[in-house]
């Protein structure tokens, strides 16, 4: 309705108008029913299955960077005690020629003394 037609109506005319351009708004302002997406269970799906994937692929990476971990640290272990092995085995070695020596000079010893008494 225009505002020509207003002025010659009676005021339950008016009245109604206001009414109905009033219940027009509020129409506007109700919530509309909401349109499911038939794809949106697929597509929920694909979501979760492409997340479970880099999940996964995420879970491995992990795992092979503490296994490459757990590597290096028992290679440094086992270089450790195979230092510690060499300077034990190298002690042993100073030990053993020392050993030696001292009965070498044990031995030399005798024969000087046993050379002695026979030169009497």
């Amino acid at each position: 309705m225009s505002a020509r037609d207003l002025k010659g109506s009676g005021l339950t005319d008016r009245l109604s108008a206001a009414a109905e351009a009033k219940a027009a708004l509020l129409a506007k302002l109700k919530p509309k029913p909401t349109v499911t997406d038939p794809l949106f269970e697929q597509r929920t799906a694909l979501r979760e299955a492409e997340l479970k994937a880099v999940r996964l692929a995420r879970a491995g990476e992990k795992e092979a960077a503490r296994a490459a971990a757990a590597d290096r640290v028992a290679a440094a272990a086992a270089m450790v005690v195979a230092n510690e092995e060499a300077a034990l085995a190298e002690k042993r070695g100073a030990r053993k020629e020392r050993k030696q020596l001292t009965k070498a000079e044990a031995q030399s010893k005798r024969d000087a003394r046993y050379a002695a008494r026979k030169a009497r």
